[in-house]
């Protein structure tokens, strides 16, 4: 592939007449700028420059993922259940202190729950199936049997995903984007659960070395389309596949920003977008708060313009902040008060 064409997101009314929707949602446009690999060069081109196929995978409406329908952002709220994870290791290791986080963050507005119990900070190592399993196992259970908010499971492993499917997870979120073991594409096909598909260059414990793109924007790009061919070949719908850049995990601090600057690219692919950008390094990088406990105005700031760009996913830490400028956002762009 040689040509990209990423839509200019646009919000504000009144909206022309021939402006397609972007994925559904409340987003128009009516331009695009034109990528080309090996030139550096951006075009902006008019609507009726754009192909066929590129404004039918643009436009078309997102289905609902595990219930939860994707015509406006959507918040999945991170529950890490580990010891060592970058943010809140060891917070909510236990299954009460975890299953009042949960609690907690679906009174705020969470819409999904994302659980974790492997750690995929950089440097982390490789956690063993079984440990993983003894963490999300109870959790997950406690939290299906209180909670009607739909539960992803943040896993590479197939036999983890299946633990988790039996207790109640309905998604599978696989920061390798389905590379790391094999067996859980299949997994997912056999009992038709919706994917999270994220792009990652080399492992925790390496990614951070030296990463390197030809162009990072493209390259991820086509990582993403690959998988979401290769796991359709397995029978999983592309509208039941979400796609996820994978902010921080082998990119550097001009990598992840030209990712967040050029997210509306990823609407191309057909699938709902999700972004994970909570608390993360770059941040740091930029601002220089030191704990990530610091870093919620900058993650707030990431959440919004990557929503400002038509990503109907944010995956954070801080629930009720982000809900709070999703509210606020959402009545500007409406121009009027509406209740919630």
């Amino acid at each position: 592939m040689n040509d990209y064409y990423r839509p200019l997101v646009r919000f504000d009314l009144p909206r022309p007449d021939h402006a397609l929707c972007v994925a559904g949602g409340a987003g128009w446009f009516t331009q695009a700028v034109l990528h080309r690999r090996n030139d550096r060069s951006q075009t902006i081109v008019e609507l009726d420059q754009v192909p066929d196929d590129w404004r039918m995978l643009i436009s078309s409406p997102r289905q609902p993922i595990a219930g939860v329908t994707l015509d406006q952002p959507r918040i999945m709220g991170i529950l890490n259940v580990t010891p060592d994870s970058f943010s809140d290791g060891g917070s909510h290791a236990s299954p009460a202190r975890a299953l009042s986080h949960a609690e907690a963050m679906v009174a705020e507005g969470a819409d999904i729950l994302d659980i974790g119990g492997e750690s995929t900070r950089p440097g982390a190592e490789t956690v063993p199936a079984e440990a993983e399993i003894a963490r999300i196992e109870p959790v997950i259970h406690a939290i299906r049997h209180k909670l009607p908010v739909p539960i992803s499971i943040d896993t590479r492993k197939s036999r983890v995903a299946e633990a988790a499917y039996e207790v109640g997870a309905s998604i599978i979120n696989d920061v390798s984007g389905f590379t790391y073991d094999r067996m859980l594409s299949h997994f997912c096909a056999s009992h038709n659960l919706p994917v999270c598909v994220m792009h990652s260059q080399g492992t925790p414990e390496t990614m951070q070395d030296d990463p390197h793109y030809e162009d990072v924007l493209l390259d991820v790009f086509d990582f993403l389309n690959a998988q979401i061919a290769m796991l359709g070949d397995l029978g999983i719908n592309r509208d039941q596949i979400i796609v996820d850049p994978g902010i921080g995990f082998g990119k550097s601090l001009q990598h992840n920003l030209a990712l967040l600057n050029g997210i509306s690219l990823f609407h191309a692919l057909g699938c709902p977008i999700l972004l994970g950008a909570s608390r993360k390094g770059f941040i740091r990088k930029i601002t220089g708060a030191v704990p990530a406990s610091a870093r919620m105005p900058g993650s707030i700031a990431a959440a919004m313009a990557a929503v400002h760009q038509g990503v109907q996913i944010v995956r954070v830490h801080d629930v009720a902040d982000t809900s709070q400028a999703l509210q606020v956002w959402q009545a500007i762009c409406k121009g009027e008060h509406f209740e919630t």
